[in-house]
């Protein structure tokens, strides 16, 4: 055996250190060389390390490494959610706080409302609705829902950018129980259609729907399954593939929901969070409900769930360099059992979301057995200084799925943040202008109503103050960054928010009487034509020729009376025509004092800083709505606003205020909102748009039932 084959048996593991430098240096040579295909080293094996090696800031990177964690971590800046008797965050916040005296209750069905879709706002058919997963519809609902709440989905969502600058670059990634039936979404005109019941498909098919243009991923079942996407979504995030990430989980679970503080079967729950990295959160005003600090997921392998459980509290912790002693809370399926019951692959979601609300209430739920509340104190360190809460959400691993660790931490505080200020001085009086859109007049009514009575609320007139002014501008401002340009389209200009509120307000009560007139003329009108129809067919057949007869008796003596009247009115008329000329004259001089006085008041008017055609307003008057239906309507409109002429052009009215001119435009079809850009502000938190869900069938056609408003 020549050196190079013991060297090559050495790299191989045939021979251990040691025979191979006895054969090469020739000591031993006949042992070593006989037994040298027979032995091999074993190393002996290792102890088992108590503790695992301190982690790297990257625990939320894939095996391998990455780049590492931003040391501020990642921000959640919309969440929303719906849970058995809790469609909204303040109501499951409500339920929560019930705790104990809560548990054990029914709910029955699901408070998604599974079988109710607006299918028109979201642009497809009752047909293709019906066909979809209740999954995917919830999940549609609840990611646009989310991004409204965060102020992206209109001008803003173009901000949202990759790496490599391509707008709309929002990650979306999803958790869902396995889909009962086929998930079919049609694709774009032009495209091929989507794949139907296959769950990895999920997030594409939500992308296409939403425009969204970044990475996604499903996760399928399992009570982990919500905090395994967000951990995903965070990878996407530091690559720089996404500006931010929609995390989404649904679970409908069979049977009515049962809330026990042991946990329980049949639970129901969907819902959202919006993630981005601090840093740009805070640059752009985001509010900022709370920031993940680190997150940690594995397979248990064969060992023990809690042993898992305890290894990635571990890394989290030391990733974010928090002992375990600065967590205040820690959210569990346990915990979260107690208000939603077993909700599937939204577990994780109902245990983030309630750790995120305590820490902005500041207040700690009842855990299971409580029966109230608490106060939940801010912690101080050694030295007496204040440090943030701190939560961990954690879901241990069932049967196959995997165990999860987030560590949420409260957002960094800072002062009241400043309302956007609108105009001062004389530019003020002419008002702000206030866009608003929605796929058809029925949802732009009932958006504004819900816009009037939930920030514009009757009893709160700001009667022309200056914070109501600023507050004015401020929505108005978020209504044209934050929302997405639909067809049907309205304009107001007001002057406060009080005189919002009741343009908005009379705007919706006058498409709703109109609505309910059309209905009873329809409802009621057929029959009245038809009876008098036939009530006024029969008197004219049998009247007709009696009115004949007497026409000609009656024509004859008329002609005869007629020249008498005709002498005594000559001489009459003259009469009555001086004293007409004599009222007109002075009507005349009226009108024309009139005129003359509604000039001086617009002059007035325009002496205090209204422009000639914007102080007037969008519908002629301060506090009118002009709406218009675009919904017929062919090209681009009166300006194409790609161009960077239009935008520059836009971008000059608003400069101006020219605000007549920017109505005229938005309700002729140009999208005006892009162009308003200018300086940053705060997001300005609102109501979502109003969905109005109809009943599907199973069979793909659409109920006769009514909407319902949501």
């Amino acid at each position: 055996m020549d050196h190079r084959d013991i060297l090559t048996r050495f790299k191989n593991g045939d021979l251990g250190r040691e025979q191979a430098a006895a054969l090469l240096t020739g000591a031993h040579p006949g042992s070593a060389a006989r037994h040298a295909l027979l032995t091999a080293e074993v190393a002996p094996p290792r102890a088992a390390v108590s503790q695992p090696p301190p982690a790297r800031a990257l625990t939320t990177a894939p095996a391998g490494g990455g780049p590492p964690l931003p040391a501020d971590g990642y921000a959640i800046t919309a969440l929303h959610g719906r849970f058995p008797d809790a469609d909204g965050l303040d109501a499951f916040w409500h339920t929560a706080v019930l705790g104990g005296r809560d548990a054990g209750r029914r709910t029955s069905g699901s408070p998604a409302g599974a079988g109710d879709f607006d299918a028109v706002f979201f642009g497809l058919t009752p047909q293709d609705a019906a066909l979809m997963d209740p999954q995917e519809r919830l999940l549609l609902e609840v990611l646009w829902q989310t991004l409204e709440t965060a102020g992206c989905t209109g001008a803003r969502l173009d901000t949202l950018t990759a790496a490599d600058g391509e707008p709309r670059a929002v990650g979306v990634y999803v958790a869902h129980d396995p889909l009962g039936r086929a998930a079919v979404a049609p694709a774009p005109a032009g495209d091929a259609p989507a794949a139907a019941g296959a769950g990895v498909t999920l997030p594409a098919r939500l992308s296409t729907l939403l425009d969204l243009r970044g990475p996604g991923h499903c996760v399928g079942g399992g009570g982990a399954a919500f905090l395994v996407a967000l951990h995903q979504a965070l990878s996407a995030l530091r690559a720089g593939e996404c500006g931010a990430a929609l995390v989404g989980a649904v679970g409908l679970r069979p049977g009515p929901a049962r809330r026990h503080p042991l946990g329980a079967e049949g639970g129901q729950g969907v819902g959202a969070v919006l993630l981005r990295p601090l840093a740009a959160a805070r640059a752009a005003g985001d509010t900022v409900h709370a920031v993940v600090r680190a997150t940690a997921v594995a397979h248990p392998g064969r060992r023990a769930r809690e042993a898992a459980a305890d290894r990635l509290a571990r890394r989290a912790l030391a990733a974010a360099g928090v002992t375990a002693a600065g967590v205040g809370l820690r959210e569990t399926e346990t915990t979260v059992a107690a208000t939603t019951g077993d909700t599937g692959a939204a577990t994780g979601l109902a245990a983030l979301v309630r750790a995120v609300l305590q820490l902005r209430h500041g207040t700690l739920l009842p855990a299971p057995g409580d029966s109230s509340a608490v106060p939940w104190a801010r912690p101080h360190d050694q030295s007496g200084r204040e440090l943030p809460r701190r939560a961990t959400v954690a879901v241990r691993p069932a049967a196959g799925s995997p165990a999860a660790h987030v560590l949420l931490e409260e957002p960094p505080r800072r002062g009241p943040e400043p309302i956007a200020s609108g105009p001062a001085g004389p530019a003020a009086a002419s008002g702000e202008l206030v866009l608003l859109s929605a796929p058809t007049p029925e949802h732009l009514a009932a958006t504004a109503r819900r816009l009037a009575d939930r920030v514009l609320p009757a009893d709160a007139v700001e009667d022309g103050t200056q914070d109501g002014r600023r507050l004015l501008a401020a929505l108005a401002r978020e209504l044209r960054l934050g929302r997405a340009v639909r067809d049907c389209r309205l304009a107001v200009v007001a002057r406060d928010t009080g005189e919002l509120g009741a343009a908005l307000r009379a705007f919706a009560d006058d498409l709703a009487g109109a609505d309910d007139l059309a209905g009873a003329d329809d409802r009621d009108g057929a029959d009245d034509r038809a009876g008098a129809d036939d009530r006024d067919g029969a008197d004219d057949r049998d009247g007709a020729d009696d009115r004949d007869r007497a026409d000609d008796r009656d024509r004859a003596d008329d002609r005869d009376r007629a020249d008498d009247r005709d002498r005594a009115d000559d001489q009459d008329g003259a009469d009555d025509r001086d004293r007409a000329d004599d009222q007109d004259g002075a009507d005349d001089r009226d009108r024309a004092d009139d005129l003359a006085g509604a000039d001086d008041r617009d002059r007035a008017d325009d002496q205090d800083g209204a422009d000639d055609q914007d102080g007037a307003g969008a519908g002629g008057a301060r506090g009118s709505v002009r709406c218009a239906d675009l919904r017929g309507a062919q090209g681009p409109g009166v300006l194409f606003g790609e161009l960077p002429e239009t935008r520059a052009y836009l971008a000059a009215l608003w400069r101006g205020r020219r605000l007549d001119a920017l109505a005229r435009l938005w309700l002729a079809g140009v999208d005006v909102t892009a162009a308003d850009t200018a300086g940053a502000a705060p997001v300005l938190p609102l109501p979502t748009s109003a969905l109005l869900r109809r009943p599907l069938r199973e069979a793909g056609c659409p109920a006769t039932d009514g909407p319902t408003p949501s």
